[in-house]
């Protein structure tokens, strides 16, 4: 049969046949609009991740009292710093503020703007200030989420944090970060670290952690266990144990979600079997007069798999649009919170569009063969049979 009659009437098929398809197009859409929007989201998670770890110091050194960390005097930086193999090693400030309003934290983080190393991570976000304006005067660069919440009382230009001492310390609002960041800064206020001391009360000679960059990877261990002897009451954190910790998190809740997948597919796969293991009489007789023309059982096969297939590919095709246009347009409203969860601020985010076409085409091969299997094995039943039989 040429190839155009054989589409032709293909497609006069599946628009007869349309009320059929229907209910399991619907429940396909759905299902493959679900799972690829958990996939790119999971995805575009872990790459915004994956880059602000890359930004990271390779170590992290805190002073640990009673099993917390405090304060570290800042001095002891010079005495890391003068440890073969450490390139730099300089005082971080940072801490959470109660805002008492409505009951959340703000991550004050304090910096030096001029500070290539310490600042890496915040690069990106502080490329485009003028730093002489913003260390003019006593300013901050907050998040979305931190700006949400002040606005939401009204502090559009300035805020007084009440610091431990009891002053307060008026902080002017310099600007915000993009929606964009929003993942790494929606709790966060960005000050000059004198500043952020003064907020947080540490003193002036003392700082919340000493971070460090070890250029050659094979002096990291040397350096970690030459640290950790200079004082009994140190803990260095790697940069690897982060990333270790980040990946334990998403294989824990890409568990979750795989779990619940394999329980729909199943239904799903079951779903479609009883739907096309359902022949009608008039199925039946279709495919009795096909055999009956001449059509062979591997062309009646053929017709049928073809039949399901389009609207099969259909569905992905438009479940996969729908889920890219919830996750990378509308930024998963709710799906965002079950997978990343929001126990401070809730989470105003921007996800970077970023796909994973391994995972979509694997998607793509769980999603498309039971799709195959539900029509083959009882359109094969019937098309064996005598088209004698089937006609009756």
């Amino acid at each position: 049969m040429p190839a155009n009659v054989f589409l032709n009437f293909l497609f006069l098929l599946i628009y007869r046949h349309g009320s059929k398809h229907i209910a399991v197009f619907l429940i396909s859409t759905l299902v493959v609009m679900l799972f690829s929007s958990v996939m790119l989201l999971s995805h575009a998670v872990e790459e915004d991740i994956k880059v602000s770890l890359a930004a990271q110091p390779d170590f992290i050194v805190q002073k640990i009292h009673a099993g917390k960390a405090v304060d570290i005097p800042m001095e002891w930086a010079d005495e890391i710093r003068s440890i073969r193999g450490v390139s730099v090693a300089l005082p971080r400030v940072y801490g959470s503020y109660f805002y008492t309003p409505n009951s959340h934290y703000f991550t004050i983080v304090g910096i030096d703007p001029f500070d290539k190393q310490i600042s890496t991570s915040l690069e990106a976000l502080l490329q485009e200030t003028d730093l002489r304006s913003f260390l003019s005067e006593d300013q901050m660069i907050i998040g979305q989420g931190v700006k949400a919440q002040l606005d939401q009382h009204r502090y559009f230009d300035h805020y007084l944090f009440k610091a431990p001492n009891r002053t307060k310390v008026r902080v002017g609002i310099y600007k915000s970060f993009p929606k964009e960041s929003s993942i790494v800064s929606s709790d966060m206020a960005v000050m000059e670290l004198d500043l952020a001391k003064r907020v947080l009360g540490i003193e002036e000679e003392f700082s919340t952690d000493i971070v460090l960059f070890v250029p050659n990877e094979l002096e990291r261990d040397n350096v970690r266990e030459k640290i950790i002897l200079q004082h009994d009451d140190l803990r260095v954190i790697e940069k690897e144990e982060l990333a270790v910790a980040y990946e334990q998190l998403f294989n824990y809740r890409g568990g979750v979600f795989l779990l619940l997948y394999m329980i729909v597919l199943v239904t799903f796969v079951l779903i479609l079997y009883q739907r096309y293991s359902m022949i009608s009489s008039a199925d039946k007789k279709e495919i009795g007069i096909l055999r009956a023309l001449g059509w062979s059982i591997n062309a009646v096969i053929k017709l049928k798999i073809m039949e399901s297939l389009v609207v099969g590919l259909s569905a992905f095709m438009l479940g996969l649009l729908l889920a890219y246009c919830y996750v990378f347009l509308l930024d998963a409203p709710l799906l965002s919170s079950l997978f990343l969860g929001h126990g401070n601020l809730p989470l105003d985010i921007v996800f970077n569009r970023s796909i994973d076409f391994g995972m979509l085409t694997l998607l793509f091969l769980f999603f498309i063969m039971p799709y195959v299997a539900a029509v083959l094995i009882p359109v094969w039943r019937i098309a064996i049979t005598d088209p004698v039989e089937a006609m009756k």
